[in-house]
């Protein structure tokens, strides 16, 4: 079975930084979005390998929704 992952990018001073919510811990850095993004997608793969399946299925079963919010500051 197969499932999506939510991954977020911010950009800092030094790059890209990615991370995934559903899996605590897993995050990774890039040059560019695309490099951050291959980064992320490795990281996903070798961190599902540590984990038996039923807790792959429990991390990976959780609806994570973004939006954009805007806000005025004074």
């Amino acid at each position: 079975m197969s499932y999506k992952v939510t991954v977020v990018i911010e950009k800092d001073e030094h790059g890209y930084y990615a991370y995934t919510p559903e899996l605590p811990g897993c995050q990774t850095q890039g040059d560019s979005i695309d490099e951050a993004m291959a980064n992320v997608r490795e990281a996903i793969d070798l961190y599902l390998d540590t984990l038996t399946a039923d807790e792959a299925r429990s991390l990976l079963s959780h609806d994570i929704l973004t939006a954009a919010v805007e806000v005025q500051v004074a």
